[in-house]
């Protein structure tokens, strides 16, 4: 296996220079990986190794205070667990290793098993190992920016077909972009700004239309990319193109000012005849902003495709907006979601363009992925991948679907959200609230798969940020603290969590439950008595884990935010 950097600088300390940094516990995993029943990992041994790793550390930061013998990794700061493998037990993993401005020195390792790795602002040295390549369970993110890596960029990264957010910036690397990163067909987004890198730009569907922000500074990048110096292939087919514009430049200076003369003629005469709408779409475009959707998306394609917002193309109707369904010109099915204005978010255009920039950079397998949005005084909308099957609550409404949401789907579902917004609370840095989890903003695909969606109303949760003078939420889902305060915390995600629960047990909403005239124990009895009848009776490992979902949307629906778990812990409870 490959290290970050094998040499080690003469009169340098082991503690400064860690050559085994994650290596340690990557080989370990590996072991245990070939000694286990059928190739399985166990949570044990990666919890060993992991606390081998912090034990090599001469001054452990203090995201790893938490990482201690007596507790489960998965409740370990920086560590999230997956199950893995099919059937009712399954077993739990450490798929994603989270240790950003964790002050970390020393040499990198390479890792198996990982869905995301994110180590970026820290002190680490040496080259990038190939071996990285080989992760093949790596396919939400792999973050290495604002270090002090150096060497060429390994081709080994082109294996990564799954993966979704690659950053390498603001490091030492050298050297070409190799060719094999075209093979990264999922890749969102390529980030290797502020490096030492020369030569061509690699031709993909992605780095069409993109931003030079991804590749500049550098040494010489060049590349068919707007604000790049285009590449030529060779020293001669460069000086024959010198020649030949040297001998069409007084042509073309000629006919070039002909052209534009009669531009500008032709602009004066029809400048009163343009319709109030050209004007709003040739400014909106300018205004309008978008990531990782294989480059830009045209503005015009999205007013087009919904032709103008008319009601026909409506998917969903929400408090804060409309949800439309628009098929753009190269057939990819979107969701935009227009957003009512209120005066508050009017006067506040500058939060709301931050706030979009943080959240288009989520990248979870449960929440729906975020393209871009457009903030203009005419419009205001954000652009969704759109999900076949619709919403939680439109499900729970079908007969037919509410059968086929068996109970075994609607636990692993409640999995599925719990562990998204566990991540919004805890894996993103500044902590993002989503302020309306409801039934409506719970999609579903064909396989009854859920994601969360709709961040027209979320915060970023920031030092400096205590509330809001706007109430934010749906009614019948909003945590009760919210009637008579606007300080918005975590906890009112962990409430309408709860209501969500109760709502996916019952078949509907549980609006009768939650006015707190009987107790934890006879809701829950009266839970049980009506859940909904349209699945098959559950089994007996069902009816446990029903049972355990019971406890927990009651403990989330404690009037005191104090009460409630986080997040993170009503995910663990899920899971353990």
């Amino acid at each position: 296996m490959q290290t970050l950097g094998s040499k080690m600088p003469s009169g340098s300390t082991p503690s400064f220079y860690l050559c085994y940094l994650l290596l340690v516990s990557c080989l370990l995993l590996l072991e245990e990986a070939q000694a286990a029943p059928h190739g399985g990992i166990s949570l044990r041994s990666q919890h060993m190794a992991l606390l081998q790793w912090k034990a090599t550390l001469a001054s452990p930061p203090v995201q790893m205070s938490s990482w201690q013998e007596n507790t489960t990794p998965c409740n370990w700061t920086g560590i999230m667990c997956t199950a893995v493998g099919h059937g009712r037990s399954m077993p739990w993993v450490v798929t994603n290793i989270s240790l950003p401005d964790a002050g970390i020195h020393g040499q990198l390792g390479a890792c198996k098993k990982l869905q995301s790795l994110k180590i970026n602002n820290n002190n680490f040295i040496g080259s990038l190992p190939g071996a990285i390549g080989n992760l093949a369970g790596l396919q939400i993110m792999l973050d290495v920016s604002n270090n002090n890596l150096s060497d060429v960029l390994p081709q080994q990264l082109g294996k990564l077909e799954m993966l979704e957010f690659l950053n390498l910036s603001h490091n030492q690397f050298s050297g070409n972009i190799p060719s094999s990163y075209a093979s990264m067909v999922s890749l969102s987004m390529l980030d290797v700004s502020y490096n030492d890198l020369e030569g061509p730009v690699p031709t993909t569907r992605l780095l069409q239309n993109v931003s030079a922000s991804w590749f500049l500074p550098n040494r010489d990048l060049c590349g068919n990319i707007s604000g790049m110096t285009p590449c030529y292939s060779t020293p001669v087919a460069s000086h024959h193109k010198r020649k030949i514009l040297g001998l069409l430049l007084p042509i073309l200076l000629v006919v070039g000012f002909s052209i534009v003369a009669a531009i500008v003629v032709i602009i004066m005469l029809n400048y009163n005849k343009r319709k109030p709408e050209d004007s709003v779409t040739a400014e909106g475009r300018d205004l309008f902003s978008v990531w990782n959707f294989d480059g830009r998306l045209a503005f015009d394609d999205i007013v087009r495709a919904t032709e103008d917002f008319d009601d026909m193309y409506i998917i969903g109707i929400g408090g804060y907006g409309k949800v439309y369904k628009a098929q753009l010109q190269d057939g990819q099915l979107v969701a935009v979601k227009k957003l009512h204005q209120t005066e508050e978010e009017l006067d506040d255009e500058r939060r709301f363009h931050s706030e979009m920039e943080i959240l288009s950079q989520i990248r979870h397998r449960s929440i729906v992925k975020m393209y871009g949005f457009c903030s203009h005084p005419a419009y205001k909308f954000i652009v969704y991948d759109y999900i076949q099957q619709g919403s939680l609550h439109g499900t729970l409404e079908n007969e037919e679907f509410a059968k086929e949401l068996d109970w075994q789907k609607r636990i692993a579902l409640t999995n599925d959200v719990a562990q998204a917004i566990s991540y919004l609370h805890h894996e993103c840095s500044p902590p993002i609230i989503h302020r309306d989890i409801t039934s409506n903003n719970i999609l579903l695909d064909t396989t009854f798969k859920a994601f969360v969606s709709d961040f027209g109303t979320a915060r970023i949760l920031k030092p400096d940020s205590s509330n809001w003078s706007a109430l934010a939420g749906t009614y019948g889902y909003i945590a009760p603290e919210l009637s008579y305060t606007s300080v918005v915390t975590e906890k009112c995600d962990v409430y309408s969590f709860g209501v969500v629960v109760l709502e996916l047990l019952m078949g509907k909403h549980p609006r009768d439950l939650l006015d707190g005239s009987l107790s934890n124990g006879k809701q829950a009895m009266l839970v049980k008595d009506i859940l909904d009848q349209r699945p098959t009776t559950p089994t007996a490992t069902e009816e446990n884990s029903l049972a355990l979902l019971i406890k927990l949307a009651f403990s989330c629906l404690e009037s005191s935010p104090q009460a409630r778990p986080t997040m993170r812990q009503a995910y663990q409870t899920l899971i353990q």
